[in-house]
């Protein structure tokens, strides 16, 4: 749930910082982001750019060290134990890039996707029908007796989508949902992905690598060093998310609260700016000049 007038998620000043005996690595540094309900957002960046810590603080794996972040109703920075429990029952649906982390060998299709279910105490004939109606939308409900070493890399994904789904959680996050898979069957996740977005109006945060995804989305949001840097967005009916037919595609820089906002590094060496920078504001338009 989420209060009317208000984003769905909400992160404002986060940090997380890491510490190993005398070292500490600070993997978010002020990072902002705002989620509206039922969105479907990339999130993208290199390999230690803070996304999957980020990723990891949404889905209450791990705890941020400062800021503010909200999903829904609840403050993800001041959550008991006993709340966190109920996030990570209720709120939120996790999918792992690796397949063998998702499902446990030894049950079948039906009874992965009622695992959940069973942990949050839902009557028996309540799951089962639920977890088999999952398995329809997915697109394996004749598949409901096999177990995962019978499916193929696409299918257990698919099956891991379901058990994300299984308490009705409002948000689904995704790491690297198509980082094992070959691009049809990466291609085939993506539309299920958006499927599950329209259908149900989940909203789904992806964390990927894949440039298919993020530029199969509406809006995709890059972090770099800590911080959401910048951001794309794009006018993508459902028909054309997949063949990768955008319109109007248009990328902004973020500027956080505090006025900051990170320039590309291309942009600077083209102005020759070091570490200084003078701006200039004339007819309604900002320029920056080198100021070493």
């Amino acid at each position: 749930m989420t209060k009317s007038g208000s984003a769905y998620i909400e992160c404002s000043g986060l940090f997380k910082i890491y510490k190993a005996a005398d070292l500490e690595v600070v993997a978010l540094r002020g990072l902002e982001l705002t989620v509206q309900q039922g969105e479907i957002l990339a999130i993208v960046g290199a390999s230690g750019s803070g996304k999957s810590t980020l990723l990891n603080i949404l889905a209450g794996y791990d705890a941020p060290s400062a800021g503010t972040i909200r999903v829904g109703d609840f403050d993800l920075l001041q959550m008991t134990n006993k709340e966190v429990v109920k996030y990570r029952r209720h709120e939120v649906g996790f999918i792992w890039q690796e397949t063998s982390r998702n499902l446990f060998p030894y049950l079948t299709t039906l009874e992965n996707v009622e695992l959940p279910m069973v942990i949050a105490g839902s009557p028996k004939t309540e799951r089962k029908k639920r977890a088999q109606e999952l398995l329809d939308i997915v697109g394996l409900g004749d598949r409901s007796s096999h177990k995962p070493a019978e499916l193929s890399g696409g299918e257990q994904q698919r099956v891991a989508i379901a058990v994300g789904l299984s308490n009705k959680p409002p948000l689904l996050l995704a790491d690297e949902p198509t980082g094992e898979l070959d691009d049809q069957t990466g291609k085939e996740v993506l539309e299920l992905l958006n499927k599950v977005n329209q259908d149900l109006g989940t909203t789904i945060l992806i964390v990927t690598h894949d440039p298919a995804i993020a530029t199969s989305v509406q809006r995709a949001i890059a972090i770099k060093d800590g911080k959401t840097s910048t951001e794309t967005t794009r006018e993508v009916s459902y028909e054309r998310k997949l063949n990768g037919e955008t319109t109007n595609t248009e990328e902004f820089l973020l500027i956080d609260t505090a006025g900051s906002v990170q320039i590309p590094r291309d942009v600077l060496n083209e102005l020759n700016i070091e570490r200084k920078v003078k701006v200039d504001i004339k007819d309604g338009k900002v320029t920056l000049e080198s100021g070493d």
